[in-house]
């Protein structure tokens, strides 16, 4: 998958979005209106740089492609948190981070289910009982591990330090060396595009190179120039319609940021033997916003101080931090045995839609009990996986993965 007619690869892309990412500017107060045109310009520029990504995927091995492809889709999320952190908002600075991963996994991962299952009843008239991992995508399943036990680890010691970052940073470091060990994976048809990402991988090299320059420097620049005015329209206007500025930043602000991942997500899930591929580009987003995404906000929040700090949680950061962390744990295991079923799509959705209908009932104490339903749930996982007494799929295949395209 992802092969490309041309070998030179635009290796310079994540660079130029990481510069554009650290140029943004201080939040400042912008009228509720301004939503209107800051929105869309996000959207816009998201779906520049999920056409870029697309174009780019094409020149290396699976695993690189996705997680390259998934740091140009964070793009707007992580300029929404350097916002957030260089005005040092750090009140916020987790609703955001923790209202995208549990979109991600409750919301996105049904969605792909749903749609691979819609597309194969449509073919075959049965119903779609499992969506079956490759081999190779056990080093994504294995990769989310360490960042979860880490930041369960950030989460005991309640604050997020610099020297946390650098630990991710590794962490993320040593994830992506182990996908360019893969080999490219073979009979992935450019016909799979959309139009507009098609027609600039059939380009000549010269007009290839620079559509997809155009792609992710047009995307970035909205983004650079549209970023403090969406947040600070956000938070407008949820104070004038009496909305915790809170609840607005984690989940009205990802939806929008997140935009590039679950628009990809469609594109791979309507085709239904790339089902897994969308799983594994929402595993890789995952991924890099548990490590980079975290990194980046003690350094930004120290850069904005003029000296080394730290972001400490308060009571509601360390259960949102929880919850998220519980969540991703849950899903985690869906995948140890590298399928996603039917029913697991159901429970994740359900148990993530309980998060706003719950607390409206019950009051916030009804989180507590999502966070303790989803803990419950991964340790029957982890019990279910010690009584098979046998090694579960994602560590048979990732040992097999080593041995084969690494220590070879």
């Amino acid at each position: 998958m992802f092969n490309s007619p041309s070998h030179s690869a635009p290796k310079h892309f994540p660079l130029l979005g990481f510069a554009l990412l650290f140029a943004a500017v201080p939040l400042q107060q912008a009228s509720p209106w301004a939503v209107l045109w800051t929105m869309p310009s996000i959207l816009l520029a998201s779906l520049l740089i999920t056409w870029g990504a697309e174009s780019a995927q094409f020149f290396v091995a699976q695993g690189f492609a996705l997680a390259i492809l998934a740091w140009m889709q964070t793009l707007p999320e992580f300029a929404v948190e350097a916002v957030l952190a260089w005005k040092q908002q750090t009140g916020l600075l987790l609703a955001n981070l923790t209202g995208a991963l549990r979109l991600l996994t409750g919301l996105a991962w049904p969605m792909i289910y749903l749609t691979a299952s819609i597309v194969y009843r449509k073919r075959t008239g049965k119903a779609l009982q499992l969506i079956q991992l490759d081999p190779h995508h056990s080093v994504e399943v294995i990769g989310l591990i360490v960042p979860l036990l880490y930041m369960t680890f950030v989460w005991w010691k309640e604050k997020l330090e610099v020297y946390d970052a650098l630990v991710l940073i590794a962490v993320y470091t040593a994830y992506l060396i182990l996908l360019t060990k893969l080999p490219p994976e073979k009979g992935e048809g450019i016909e799979d595009l959309e139009s507009v990402p098609r027609r600039i991988v059939m380009a000549p090299p010269v007009w290839r190179t620079l559509g997809i320059c155009a792609c992710f420097l047009l995307g970035g620049v909205i983004i650079y120039f549209t970023a403090e005015p969406f947040l600070g329209s956000l938070i407008s206007l949820a104070t004038a319609i009496g909305i915790p500025s809170f609840v607005v930043i984690q989940w009205l602000a990802p939806v929008i940021s997140e935009f590039p991942e679950l628009l990809s997500t469609f594109y791979f899930a309507r085709q239904e033997v790339k089902a897994p591929v969308a799983l594994m580009n929402i595993t890789s987003s995952n991924i890099n916003q548990w490590t980079m995404l975290v990194a980046m906000l003690p350094i930004v929040l120290s850069m904005s101080r003029g000296g080394i700090s730290a972001l400490t949680f308060n009571d509601e950061q360390g259960r949102e931090l929880l919850l998220t962390i519980s969540q991703s744990s849950v899903a985690l295991m869906f995948l140890i045995n590298m399928q996603f079923g039917w029913y697991e799509a159901l429970l994740m959705f359900a148990l993530f839609a309980a998060q706003f209908i719950l607390p409206q009932i019950f009051g916030a104490g009804a989180k507590d009990w999502i966070t303790n339903a989803f803990l419950l749930w991964t340790a029957i996982e982890i019990l279910a996986v010690l009584v098979r007494r046998r090694m579960p799929e994602a560590f048979a295949e990732f040992a097999a993965t080593w041995k084969e395209h690494v220590r070879s």
